[in-house]
């Protein structure tokens, strides 16, 4: 088609009309809007002979009265172009899939209003600044022009020379995307903490603090007795950040407590934001001035206190529901103020380091994850790098320090050479006894002094990460990933897998399972997924976990922290639900649930430490299957479109992998079980 015609004498004397169709005709056509009469005589002059020609009109008769005209048709549709065009595209998907987006556009249009826009403007206000005056003056200046497509107006000089830009940030955009809030019934609530472990984008957080706190409180924060042992008589709170929050509904899907009766109150309720925001906005700004816990008093093993951990990743720009970013956000609050990152580029490179904010951020001492994306494929090299710097400098500190004693002390020597660093307790004790040596060292002046303060910050424990999606992991990036966890050096490894190519449009991986459709595998893949767990446990010195949070939400702590407290290469493969996945967001736990519970993701670990006291490093931690394979995969548009497209191919391509999930248990099962005597 090169020319539309919209034949109608109405809209064609309807300047406003016009003006929408000419901004709605695709760039590389061109568009007529005529009366019958006109029309008829243009066509008959053969003024567009040249031209392929698309005529439409809004009602039958106007072709009739083209045709009484003379105008001959090659081609009559009849009926709606916009329904046809969804039957069109979606079909593949299911037949719920297109009736749901031709009740969207029908209700669309039966729906549509007429906006009178007045001569003049008459409102009393203007529009806020992107971000508010308490700022950053670098926010303010800098960001802020960027937040409204205005980076443009900056001069270079207001841009850092080094590239670097600061963290912590997000906080201030304050989208109010969410239509709809949680609402916290603190009488209702168990104070488990699982709904502020799912939540991927750290909106809603909660605090045990002393009562005496309140007294300064909004009316209408809200507080219940703190269900803890070693916390008597203290207040507890959860509290949403409206403004941060995306509405996505996983922390009210996914709390254990269920109404008593259908429509029930529970613990946690979806409710609109805009009443809201206000009065949530003061009691998200009261609750930030509340004292963090202290994290020594808490057991980080488990999901009630990791609830406590303040998280250093916040407000990213993931979708709505990701299945992603909690695993980053609980890496953070277990390990983020001596966290380094290095990340592939991928989704976790958009929403994690993306202009012109960024979600990681410090704690109230200034502490937080330094994070850097190189490349797609080098992102575990780039960790290695990180690795091989710090002991490098850690190994000269050393040395200095050494040289050093005499004028610092035998104790000082000790207190950072000698303690050991296994807890977080301890890790801390190092690094407040290396801040004592850094002021002495300041004001000695020496050469060697200097040259100690600069380095010796390696000497205490730091945690090292290479981060990025199966697209890497498994395929581009996989020769890096390789080289690395058979170096033996002290590097962990986070694949965040959602078995496609999320970030660049939904192309098939190595991880992609068998049956699933895919940018280049619009067939259904027909090879089952790469076992990348066993590919790692193969070196025998690597930890290996596979976690699915919203299968095990317990399993999925104890694993990151048995990972990062191995002294070696350590790899967790993730299983992330995804919207590429054709699912409704809000049940992308329940859907990890099921991948584990049909045997498709097993839940396991391999400990090389249980190994050298004599046990098995191999551990299975979920069950074996108990929920048909189809009962998971066919509430994905990924499988679903295969089976609407070639139900042969599905159920064959099911039966195959059916038969892959039973092979694979058989073979895990049999290894965990193995005796390990001589």
């Amino acid at each position: 088609v090169s020319r539309f015609m919209v034949v109608d004498d109405q809209i064609a004397e309807d300047a406003t009309q016009k003006q929408v169709l000419r901004m709605a005709t695709p760039a590389t056509c061109k568009l007529s809007v005529l009366p019958v009469e006109k029309a008829a005589a243009n066509i008959l002059a053969g003024k567009y002979d040249a031209q392929r020609l698309f005529i439409v009109v809004k009602k039958p008769e106007t072709y009739l009265k083209l045709a009484k005209a003379g105008v001959k048709f090659d081609q009559i549709i009849l009926g709606n172009i916009t329904s046809m065009d969804i039957v069109k595209s979606y079909s593949r998907k299911g037949q719920a899939i297109v009736d749901k987006n031709i009740k969207a556009v029908d209700e669309t249009l039966a729906n549509l209003h007429e906006v009178k826009v007045p001569a003049e403007a008459t409102s009393t206000f203007d529009i806020k600044p992107p971000v508010a005056d308490d700022a950053p003056e670098f926010v303010k200046d800098v960001l802020g022009p960027m937040m409204v497509l205005e980076g443009d107006s900056l001069p270079v000089s207001a841009l850092p020379e080094d590239g670097t830009f600061p963290t912590a940030t997000t906080q201030y955009e304050k989208r109010n995307i969410a239509i709809d809030i949680p609402v916290w019934d603190p009488n209702l609530c168990i104070q488990c903490g699982k709904c502020v472990l799912v939540c991927p984008h750290a909106a809603i957080r909660s605090k045990v603090y002393d009562k005496k706190l309140l007294e300064d409180a909004p009316e209408t924060f809200k507080h219940a007795d703190a269900k803890w042992k070693n916390f008597p008589g203290e207040a507890f709170t959860v509290q949403i950040a409206p403004e941060d929050c995306t509405g996505c509904g996983l922390c009210a899907h996914n709390c254990p407590v269920k109404a008593k009766e259908e429509g029930g109150a529970r613990p946690l309720t979806m409710k609109t934001q805009m009443p809201l925001r206000e009065t949530e906005r003061a009691n998200w700004n009261f609750f930030l001035d509340i004292p963090e816990t202290d994290r020594n008093q808490l057991n980080t093993s488990t999901v009630k206190d990791v609830q406590l951990l303040r998280p250093l990743f916040e407000f990213s720009g993931a979708c709505a529901g990701c299945g992603e970013t909690p695993y980053l956000k609980l890496l953070s609050q277990l390990f983020g103020d001596r966290a380094i990152i290095a990340n592939a580029t991928g989704c976790s490179s958009i929403y994690g380091g993306n202009l012109p904010t960024t979600p990681w951020c410090v704690n109230d001492e200034g502490r937080g994850p330094a994070w850097s994306n190189s490349l797609f494929e080098d992102a575990a090299e780039f960790g290695l790098g990180f690795r091989l710097a710090i002991d490098k400098h850690a190994e000269y500190a050393a040395e200095l320090l050494k040289k050093m004693e005499p004028e610092l002390g035998e104790e000082a020597f000790k207190a950072i050479l000698e303690a050991p660093q296994t807890t977080e307790a301890e890790i801390k004790a190092v690094e407040e006894k290396i801040d004592e040596v850094k002021a002495q060292l300041h004001y000695m002046g020496t050469e060697e002094a200097e040259e100690l303060e600069s380095v010796i910050d390696n000497l205490a424990k730091k945690s090292v990460w290479s981060i990025g999606g199966d697209g890497w992991a498994y395929d581009i990036g996989y020769g890096g990933l390789d080289h690395v966890i058979a170096s033996g050096r002290n590097v962990n490894i986070l694949v965040l897998d959602t078995e496609v190519y999320s970030n660049t449009g939904g192309q098939a991986s190595k991880s992609t399972p068998r049956g699933a459709v895919a940018k280049f595998a619009a067939a259904g893949k027909k090879m089952g997924k790469k076992d990348l767990a066993m590919m790692a446990m193969s070196y025998g010195d690597v930890y290996v976990g596979k976690v699915a949070i919203g299968a095990n939400d317990a399993h999925t702590v104890k694993v990151f922290k048995e990972a990062e407290a191995y002294n070696g290469p350590s790899i967790i493969i993730a299983y992330c639900h995804c919207i590429a996945h054709g699912i409704d967001m809000v049940n992308g736990l329940d859907q990890q649930k099921r991948a584990v519970e049909s045997g498709h993701w097993m839940l396991m670990r391999y400990n090389p430490d249980l190994a050298k006291e004599g046990k098995n490093p191999l551990i299975i931690d979920s069950k074996e299957p108990t929920l048909p394979l189809e009962d998971y995969i066919y509430n994905e548009v990924r499988y679903k479109s295969l089976k609407t497209m070639n139900k042969e191919e599905a159920a064959l391509l099911l039966e195959e992998e059916k038969k892959a999930i039973k092979d694979r248990w058989r073979f895990y099962k049999h290894m965990s079980e193995m005796k390990m005597d001589d």
